[in-house]
């Protein structure tokens, strides 16, 4: 019954993360090229905000390292349908690379604690400070722009995108989050239950 439990949680999990991953490819192709630079607007970002918020710290890092693993090995799951290591180390790729400190920082700080409207946007702003911070600088230094460049590039245009993409995943949290944390709390007590039997 022990290792029923722990498979069947475990199993759920994996298809939590496998629906993450397949969203946030989803959502890496509704991109839209901006003519003043490199960083196309994605909602990519918004799904990697919601791995976080919704599967905590480490299923959420685990949805994440899965989809640029895949697009890594060459499956064109990036925005636009672009994949491989040439995406990862060029312009954009500090973006990709944010993604894992966006989920960590989201999933730490909403994760353990109770649903809250307030801890869930302090993690999104944390997790999208995160992001910008790694992804303009990598985009300034690998194309040797000026910072006034790379902020225009990378920064400015997606100002108004962020803050609607935190007021909706805010919104969907406040919304759906408790009852799936609840599910999940319901689930890993069965497990733990079986491995007491």
């Amino acid at each position: 019954m022990s290792e029923n439990n722990v498979s069947e949680f475990n199993i759920r999990m994996m298809v939590y993360c496998a629906l993450f991953t397949a969203l946030i490819i989803i959502g890496g192709y509704i991109s839209i090229p901006i003519p003043v630079g490199p960083v196309p607007v994605a909602l990519a970002d918004f799904f990697v905000m919601l791995a976080g918020l919704f599967l905590g710290f480490k299923y959420g890092l685990i949805s994440t390292v899965l989809y640029i693993a895949l697009g890594a090995l060459g499956l064109p799951v990036f925005a636009g349908g672009k994949a491989g290591l040439a995406v990862i180390a060029g312009p954009t790729g500090g973006f990709l690379f944010g993604y894992l400190f966006m989920t960590v920082s989201i999933g730490l700080i909403a994760g353990k604690r109770k649903p809250s409207v307030v801890i869930n946007l302090i993690a999104l702003i944390a997790g999208n400070i995160l992001l910008y911070a790694i992804g303009t600088p990598w985009l300034k230094f690998s194309t040797n722009i000026s910072w006034t460049a790379a902020l225009a590039a990378g920064l400015t245009p997606f100002i108004a995108g962020i803050v609607i993409k935190i007021a909706a995943a805010s919104a969907l949290g406040r919304v759906l989050l408790p009852r799936f944390k609840q599910n999940m709390v319901s689930a890993s007590a069965q497990t733990e239950t079986g491995k007491g039997v």
